[in-house]
């Protein structure tokens, strides 16, 4: 039972990470159908800036977050603007080819400024844990932290989304663009604001990481981007609750595979299982079924 606990403690942290990066693709995804594949480098970008703000500045952990996540939104508006606002009209697969060239540009322009090799990211949380069942079960104060940061940003999403008049435009622009800009909606200002609180989430999921982890690299983004959309397509992708969902689902699932002596498997178990949901449950777990009349 101790081992399921620590096993349960540790997937918790792992899925929310993926959580946040999830809750990016899926919101870009529910309101121009668009599977942003430069969404993991933004993480990327996050931890890095994060790296930067307690190394170079000495700053703390809150305010190196906070600054983290305003300059990933920016970043996420502006790729927007300059990327993918101008192939809206286009073919799909010419937008999913922009975001894996956007996706590379970002990693490589980050590799050519900050080095290949990875860093050390700085200790900037006192590491103190918390015993209980008898010292079997070991939670460490950063699994704290990035479990109340992920609860708190998510609440925060959700109640952007449900009760303000942006999270209104989002939805209706979600539901029917063109009816909702005929309405009077600005939808390239609700699309901007969607790229930039998506970029955000990616940004804080960033330097949680390198605080958990404490190293960083410019590849970093690319395996748990793609894991975070897993994570989205699983619970149901273009829905808040299924993006949540999806991505502690699948930190529970590789946690449990490592913990089992399965750990140079967990990535193929995590494509696995989209392959899986992909066959029996295209929509997702929460994803609802559309039909079209023909």
């Amino acid at each position: 039972m101790e081992q399921v606990i620590q096993q349960l403690i540790n997937g918790i942290s792992l899925g929310s990470i993926y959580a946040l990066m999830a809750l990016g693709y899926t919101m870009v995804y529910g309101i121009i159908n668009l599977i942003n594949f430069a969404h993991g480098d933004i993480y990327m970008i996050g931890a890095y800036i994060g790296f930067a703000l307690t190394t170079f500045l000495n700053l703390g952990f809150f305010p190196s977050l906070i600054i983290s996540m305003a300059v990933t939104s920016l970043l996420g508006v502006v790729i927007e603007k300059i990327a993918y606002k101008p192939l809206r009209k286009s073919a799909r697969i010419t937008a999913l080819i922009t975001a894996i060239s956007i996706s590379l540009l970002l990693e490589y322009t980050m590799m050519y400024f900050a080095g290949p090799q990875a860093r050390t990211f700085p200790k900037v949380l006192k590491s103190k844990s918390i015993s209980f069942l008898k010292g079997n079960v070991i939670m460490d104060i950063k699994n704290i932290y990035i479990l109340m940061i992920t609860l708190i940003l998510m609440i925060a999403l959700q109640c952007i989304v449900k009760k303000t008049k942006m999270g209104k435009a989002m939805r209706a622009t979600s539901f029917d663009s063109e009816a909702a800009e005929l309405m009077g909606i600005n939808v390239d200002k609700v699309i901007s604001f969607t790229f930039a609180i998506g970029s955000a989430l990616a940004g804080a999921a960033g330097v949680l990481v390198g605080i958990y982890y404490n190293t960083i690299n410019p590849l970093m983004g690319s395996l748990p981007g793609l894991k975070a959309f897993v994570a989205a397509v699983l619970g149901g992708i273009g829905t808040i609750p299924g993006a949540v969902l999806g991505g502690f689902s699948l930190g529970m699932i590789e946690t449990i595979v490592s913990a089992n002596g399965g750990s140079i498997y967990k990535d193929a178990v995590a494509f696995l299982i989209l392959i899986i949901v992909l066959l029996l449950k295209p929509n997702g777990l929460l994803g609802k079924s559309i039909k079209e009349k023909v």
